[in-house]
């Protein structure tokens, strides 16, 4: 069973790749597809706001070292937006609810309740960008932990609406439990009207890919 749904989980990761500004909220009625991929995990989330308030849609989790799934509902609300006319503020929460499976040395065949927590911020004008987020993660038996991270990006140039937008980015990583206790990723982000990308190697020499697309 746990074969099954790992191997469904690639067969979404795949179908992204194949298919914005990473915000987990978009306009009122759109639909948004995220791939995330790093040294701790791979995942999936997908969602649909019905407000430019909050969103509620699908995650799907594979966590690396300790090889174990999450599926889930995830709800993301806006808790504050500041508006300036060459800025923007976001302050999010970020809640999910759903089932840990687990094939992992003596974990073998377990499926457990789990859910997480955490907040999300960032502010960025046409030409620097900083954000900031954590999780805190709670699956009996097989992983709890803390996870936070955080951003600073430049863009080289200021395109115009439509043009395709680069970014140099530096992100720091740290999660509790880990042996990794701190990842340094440089990374760039390319967008363009719909679509975006990220794409970096970490200090520890892991390729992370990022892939967005919104409807």
């Amino acid at each position: 069973m746990h074969k099954l749904l790992l191997t469904l989980f690639i067969l979404v990761n795949v179908f992204l790749k194949n298919t914005g500004q990473a915000r987990p909220i978009s306009y009122p009625g759109g639909w948004t597809l995220m791939q995330m991929n790093d040294l701790n995990r791979h995942s999936v989330h997908a969602h649909y706001s019905p407000s430019a308030s909050y969103s509620l849609g699908y995650r799907g989790e594979y966590w690396r070292q300790k090889e174990w799934q999450f599926h889930g509902i995830q709800f993301n609300y806006l808790i504050k937006r500041l508006n300036t006319s060459k800025s923007q503020m976001n302050f999010y929460l970020k809640n999910a609810s759903g089932l840990a499976l687990s094939d992992y040395k003596n974990l073998e065949s377990k499926i457990r309740p789990s859910l997480f927590s955490g907040i999300s911020l960032d502010w960025e004008d046409r030409q620097y960008y900083v954000s900031y987020e954590n999780r805190l993660n709670y699956s009996p038996t097989i992983d709890n932990f803390f996870l936070q991270k955080a951003r600073i990006g430049f863009a080289p140039y200021i395109g115009k609406y439509g043009d395709l937008h680069t970014w140099f980015m530096f992100q720091i990583e740290n999660m509790s439990k880990s042996k990794h206790k701190i990842i340094y990723t440089p990374m760039l982000r390319f967008f363009k009207g719909d679509y975006l990308v990220e794409t970096g190697l970490s200090n520890n020499k892991n390729f992370m890919f990022n892939f967005i697309k919104r409807f």
